[in-house]
């Protein structure tokens, strides 16, 4: 009982990514079913994508630093739905709002690239970038470390975030999909504002009350 009660859904959501990414690393064909690609999905009704892009990677470090932020959020707005929800229940809710956190950080970059058969996306970014956000929400002051080196507040760190990834995704810089960053994050607040709708009041009390400089 012990072991099932500290095998948490984020844990087995780390567990299937993995497995899953790992068999892509040397079948390309795994990848290439599963991996978003709007205009496939458009033409093909392959609407599954959406989800299922979200649990292959395109390599170790892609995989490992997915992982690791997943673990370090996921862990933690787990626990506190559990705590509204319940075990069993908050689990529950905690796997859902991960998958629809996926489906919707995707759903931009569908109707942008429809037409486009160049493009396609992997990656659980854009549910891990909900999970930040969720956190953010908790505790807009509590001190994140950009580049590993830097404190800054999450708040700050949230809304440069937010920039950034709208610029980027507008400009369409690089390999990265911004676009899934940008709606993943604000997905993921929607979502847990949506299961617990005193988090927002409790933030803006946050911001007030915990400001550093009080």
């Amino acid at each position: 009982m012990a072991l099932l009660d500290n095998l948490t859904i984020t844990l087995l959501i780390i567990v299937f990514t993995g497995l899953v990414s790992f068999q892509g690393f040397s079948n390309y064909h795994l990848i290439d079913r599963w991996k978003h690609y709007p205009y496939r999905e458009s033409q093909q009704k392959e609407w599954y994508r959406m989800l299922t892009s979200g649990f292959v990677h395109a390599d170790w470090i892609h995989l490992l630093v997915n992982m690791y932020v997943l673990f370090s959020f996921g862990s933690y707005i787990e626990s506190n739905i559990v705590n509204w929800y319940g075990n069993v229940g908050g689990r529950l809710i905690f796997l859902l709002v991960y998958m629809l956190n996926i489906i919707l950080a995707n759903i931009p970059t569908t109707f942008r690239q429809i037409h486009n058969p160049g493009f396609s996306s992997i990656g659980a970014s854009g549910a891990i970038s909900g999970l930040l956000f969720m956190t953010i929400l908790f505790n807009p002051w509590s001190m994140f470390q950009l580049f590993f080196i830097i404190p800054i507040p999450a708040v700050l760190l949230g809304a440069g975030y937010l920039i950034y990834s709208s610029m980027a995704a507008n400009k369409g810089q690089g390999r990265l999909d911004h676009s899934a960053h940008f709606a993943g994050a604000l997905a993921g607040m929607a979502l847990i504002i949506l299961i617990h709708h005193e988090i927002v009041v409790d933030f803006f009390r946050k911001l007030v009350t915990d400001f550093p400089l009080r």
